[in-house]
């Protein structure tokens, strides 16, 4: 077996996942982080500095694929990303590509497809079968993002104030949200008001909120379940949008948190017309594999396979 080691990181809105894995596909020990979207966190770069900062002197570490928020997209802020992975491994091979590029990469197992992301942000990713990619959405929280995490929370405030007023029929989700954050509803404004001004990080916390609109949802709520099947809409678009990029019957699949409603899912799936394949590694299994293609590793089920299962085991444990 090779003593190199290869680092990837997956790095989004909410967190930063770098995991540290060996020729085996053995994740030998990884670290979790806050958000690193320099779209709208002005401290991404300490953050991520700080995440990297156990990695830079590893013994064996050959390669690094850094899977990065909004690189690509916006020049200046993609050479300072660059630049920060540059410096923290100067002497090693290293790539550095979109968080979305990464996931596609991880969920075909570098084969054709499209994939369909919605995380703290949303956007869709093809790769054809002579490898040539293209995108769409991605627009970031202000101009776009439909179909998002933080786009179903923001949806939810909204219908959450217009049935407090009296706007909008009535719905449980307003109870399901202030008894979550523990907010008094009996002063609903001030309430709600106070803990959107004490946010730290807005993007993120409002994205949370997604995950009771699914509960509630489930729960048969019908403004829950109203605002999944918009999100399902808007997810949709971004695959029609981008499907003629490809072969038609191409498989799609999925990568971000918000699909783990499967509500959400299963209602992307009846619009696109066909259901999603499961993606073959999570989107840090796509920043291994960047890194390991820079060192031509001969990779086999075998290792994909256990990628996988390590993998799965590392996200398990950051959602505790």
């Amino acid at each position: 077996m090779s003593d190199e080691l290869i680092l990837g990181i997956d790095g989004g809105g909410s967190k930063v996942l770098v995991t540290l894995a060996n020729k085996d596909g053995e994740i030998l020990r990884s670290a979790l982080g806050g958000g690193v979207n320099p779209m709208d966190n002005p401290d991404w770069r300490q953050e991520l500095e700080r995440q990297l900062a156990s990695f830079r002197d590893e013994p064996g570490l050959a390669a690094v694929g850094a899977a990065l928020p909004a690189y690509g997209e916006v020049a200046h802020l993609s050479t300072l990303q660059k630049q920060c992975i540059d410096e923290a491994f100067p002497d090693l091979r290293r790539t550095v590509l979109n968080d979305v590029d990464a996931a596609h990469l991880g969920a075909f197992a570098g084969r054709p497809g499209i994939l369909v992301l919605s995380g703290t942000g949303s956007m869709s990713w093809a790769r054809n079968d002579a490898g040539v990619s293209a995108r769409s959405g991605g627009w970031g929280d202000v101009i776009g993002d439909e179909g998002s995490s933080y786009w179903i929370g923001r949806k939810a405030l909204h219908l959450i104030s217009q049935s407090l007023d009296g706007r909008a029929r009535p719905t449980t989700l307003a109870k399901a949200v202030y008894e979550h954050l523990q907010l008094d509803i009996s002063d609903p404004i001030n309430a709600l008001g106070g803990w959107i001004n004490g946010l730290k990080r807005q993007r993120a916390g409002i994205a949370a909120l997604s995950i009771l609109v699914d509960r509630t949802a489930r729960e048969g709520d019908e403004t829950a379940i109203g605002l999944i099947e918009m999100a399902a809409d808007e997810l949709a678009k971004h695959h029609s949008a981008i499907a003629g990029h490809c072969e038609i019957g191409t498989d799609w699949t999925y990568a971000g948190g918000t699909f783990s409603s499967r509500l959400l899912l299963e209602a992307v799936e009846r619009r696109i017309g066909r259901r999603a394949v499961p993606p073959r590694l999570h989107p840090i299994g796509g920043a291994l594999l960047a890194a390991a293609q820079l060192l031509d590793w001969p990779l086999n089920e075998r290792w994909f396979g256990q990628i996988a299962v390590a993998a799965d085991t590392v996200i398990a444990r950051s959602r505790q």
